[in-house]
């Protein structure tokens, strides 16, 4: 396995040296005449230190990755060769760039042509990440589907694993599940969320708005175990006592309305935060020509300012339905792990997160396909968020195309 820590740190000692010396060098050759550089001093220090930097840390981590995934077999050299090599590069590339630090160079185009590579590097990193998880979940899905029907798991009504064999896994109880929770928690969230929003951006004093919106972007940061245990201990045992059982609806406190509910309240900073940003930003001049034409404050916000930013408030829709249907721990302990198909919303139920993760926690058979389900199921849901994404665009360009 090769060692990253060592020639990492070397590597960024000799970047760090190399762009103190360029930078005191660019100064020292005009004598402190700035205006003789082609850039800023700083500018020869970061050709410095990228050219000492950036090739040596591909290589290394470049190599790092091939061992890990063929394995050390593969290797052509031995550990420490490899790290010499590699803080060899490094000071190659350092004596190369000081040696060409002089007044005359563009040193400000070479280190914005870095910068410009290290933004595509990320861009494609995020795209290959996005890819790799796609192809991970489509490999072990493909197994899965090898070994158990399609069919059943597509349009199948009964959820019951059985490592013994027998299995029924049916994703439509659990899909049923996951929809009617974020449902109950989105008709929560978004008046809740956009209403706040409005009042802050449009209403609120400045002084009033320096302390509500902190506050409500609060929740956003509590943890979802927390959120969970309020489910469990209070919300849930409310419900039951005052709503369930003298309505006949049910007995148990783990529900998909406890689950709704503390998930809604979760979900509430996400689009107020959200859709007050974007209500700020629509242009003051909108508001002042709705209301010179005559138009009432309520009537602005209605008429003017809330379709301006609906793309904004449609995004931010988007991401709290996004983190409903994702959410697990809230599912966990709010609303059980019954995979039924049911309207009473006093009932337990559970969700394709809660089932995944049930699925691939304990000591069983990896190569199983009460084990391999969780990776359809990934896929499955996958796909949900992209449709929802994909819709959302469609709104949003439609909207647009009235609106303008």
């Amino acid at each position: 396995m090769v060692s990253l820590s060592f020639p990492f740190g070397v590597i960024l000692v000799l970047a760090v040296i190399g762009y103190l010396a360029a930078r005191r060098k660019a100064i020292s050759m005009v004598q402190g005449n700035l205006r003789q550089l082609q850039a800023l001093p700083q500018a020869y220090g970061q050709t410095v230190f990228f050219t000492t930097f950036l090739p040596a840390m591909v290589i290394l981590l470049g190599w790092a990755f091939v061992v890990r995934i063929m394995g050390p077999s593969y290797a052509l050299v031995s550990d420490g060769q490899f790290q010499a090599f590699v803080i060899f590069t490094a000071a190659a590339g350092l004596m190369l760039s000081y040696s060409r630090t002089k007044p005359s160079q563009r040193a400000r185009a070479i280190s914005e042509r870095w910068i410009m590579g290290l933004l595509m590097a990320a861009s494609a990193l995020a795209i290959l990440t996005t890819i790799g998880i796609v192809v991970s979940m489509l490999s072990e899905s493909a197994n899965f589907f090898r070994q158990h029907s399609w069919s059943d798991f597509f349009f199948g009504t009964v959820w019951a694993p059985n490592f013994r064999g027998g299995s029924e896994l049916s994703i439509l109880p659990l899909l049923w599940g996951t929809l009617y929770i974020s449902f109950i928690s989105l008709i929560i969230a978004v008046p809740v969320g956009l209403y706040a929003a409005i009042y802050l951006s449009e209403y609120a004093s400045p002084s009033l708005r320096s302390v509500a919106k902190p506050a409500i972007e609060v929740l956003a940061g509590i943890p979802t175990i927390v959120y969970g245990l309020f489910a469990l201990i209070t919300v849930g045992p409310m419900l039951r006592d005052f709503f369930a059982q003298p309505m006949g609806l049910g007995s148990s406190s783990s529900s998909v309305m406890t689950a709704g509910l503390v998930m809604g309240v979760m979900l509430i900073p996400f689009v107020s935060s959200l859709s007050d940003d974007i209500i700020n930003a629509v242009p003051q001049a909108m508001r002042d020509g709705s209301l010179g034409l005559g138009a009432t404050k309520s009537e602005t916000i209605r008429q003017v300012v809330v379709p301006a930013a609906l793309p904004g408030i449609v995004g931010a829709v988007l991401l709290a339905a996004s983190r409903a249907i994702g959410e697990t721990m809230i599912v966990v302990l709010g609303a059980g792990a019954a995979a039924r198909f049911d309207l009473n919303p006093f009932e337990a139920m559970t969700t394709v997160t809660v089932k995944i993760v049930s699925q691939l926690t304990g000591d069983t058979d990896f190569a199983s396909p009460e084990t391999l389900v969780a990776f359809a199921l990934g896929l499955s849901l996958f796909v949900i968020t992209l449709g929802l994404n994909i819709v959302a665009l469609v709104i949003v360009r439609k909207y647009r195309e009235q609106y303008e």
